[in-house]
């Protein structure tokens, strides 16, 4: 059974969670360079298999596509010729508010809530797992 993927991508740095093999469980992968993440989906697919991938679909609030969407969409069209996976589009507005409350509330210090890259991780496991709740409603 292969795992689902989960990417919040920036133009800095790309957030990654992935599901447990009976997609049950989101957990926060890894935050790596923008220049670097599909190197690193191929290091990790030759050991899990990827049967799907949920990238954050940057949004404003008036529903409009958000300017980071400019970055966003290029690395899309590479990840599909790259990868022969499907992919799934997931409304990612507020996951950064969503993962810093969720720091806040685990008790993490001050001091790593400011480093971004856990933020895109968090941020990452949220798109997930509102992916995940998306299905089983359905």
């Amino acid at each position: 059974m292969g795992r689902v993927m989960s990417i919040d991508y920036g133009r800095k740095r790309v957030g990654l969670a992935v599901t447990d093999p009976l997609k049950i469980i989101a957990t926060a992968l890894d935050t790596v360079g923008a220049d670097r993440v599909l190197e690193y989906i191929e290091t990790y697919r030759q050991k899990e298999e990827i049967e799907l991938f949920v990238v954050g679909l940057p949004k404003n609030l008036d529903n409009t596509d958000a300017e980071s969407m400019a970055d966003v969409k290029p690395f899309v069209k590479r990840l599909e010729k790259k990868f022969d996976i499907p992919i799934v589009w997931v409304d990612e507005r507020y996951t950064s508010k969503l993962a810093m409350r969720a720091m806040i509330d685990a008790g993490i210090r001050k001091s790593e809530r400011r480093k971004k890259e856990n933020t895109d991780k968090i941020s990452a496991v949220i798109i997930l797992q509102s992916y995940l709740e998306s299905i089983t409603l359905k």
